[in-house]
């Protein structure tokens, strides 16, 4: 019980970690690349509709951009972690292997930030949102892996918003929802974050993701660690004489 309590802690701040790199990431596109989000897609599409009123070629091209990629992103996501089953462990390998494939696109996000400046180009802009949103589309449906039924998400947070008020008012303990709130706090600071760094330190700003990142990755190999370590010792206490 208590091995599989400390499980579910390292998945949660995994999670936590992860949302805010989708908020960092997110505070970068809207501040520096052009006023479009890389994770909230939602919002992307009400800023294609405000560009469609306004005849702005230029949002409708980036929306564009950031949209087509975080799909091209989920789908890569999805085939490599496949569907959510029943005996999945707490934290499923298939998601490490997610996170580092994401790692690598924010890799090559953070080198290309650095290449460009502060003060890209208007097509520059446009690769490192097409880079940023193709990376959380494969985190996006990285998290699918957990299941429908946990609703662990880190990029898309209104549906976590929901289910926490809803959870909490029709009487579930905090204990087994937390994770919803710490989604939701990672968000709101890995965004402040990102936004403090783009205004104040712009050199630093592609950190942010790749320091959520790095921590999910850690917390995945620490859990593998464990599970492997409490097989061992299941595996030895099975075969030794009674």
């Amino acid at each position: 019980m208590a091995s599989s309590k400390s499980a579910i802690l390292v998945r949660n701040s995994a999670a936590m970690a992860l949302a805010a790199t989708s908020g960092g990431a997110d505070a970068i596109g809207y501040l520096a690349l052009g006023h479009v989000f890389t994770s909230a897609m939602t919002g992307n599409l009400t800023l294609l509709g405000i560009g469609m009123a306004h005849r702005d070629g230029l949002r409708i091209g980036r929306v564009f951009v950031s949209l087509v990629c975080y799909m091209a992103g989920a789908t890569v996501g999805a085939r490599i972690v496949g569907a959510a089953e029943p005996g999945d462990a707490v934290w499923p390998p298939a998601v490490t292997r997610a996170l580092t494939v994401e790692t690598i696109v924010f890799v090559t996000y953070a080198i290309g930030w650095w290449a460009m400046g502060p003060r890209p180009a208007v097509y520059s802009e446009a690769i490192l949102l097409g880079i940023g949103a193709t990376g959380l589309g494969i985190q996006s449906s990285a998290m699918q892996r957990f299941g429908s039924r946990l609703g662990l998400n880190t990029t898309f947070l209104s549906g976590s918003l929901v289910r926490l008020v809803g959870q909490l008012a029709t009487g579930h303990r905090y204990r087994d929802i937390h994770h919803h709130l710490l989604v939701l706090v990672g968000l709101v600071c890995g965004g402040s974050l990102g936004a403090l760094l783009v205004l104040r330190a712009p050199t630093f700003a592609p950190l942010v993701p790749l320091a959520g990142l790095a921590f999910a990755l850690c917390a995945a190999l620490w859990q593998a660690r464990g599970a492997n370590r409490m097989a061992k010792e299941n595996y030895a206490h099975a075969v030794s004489p009674a």
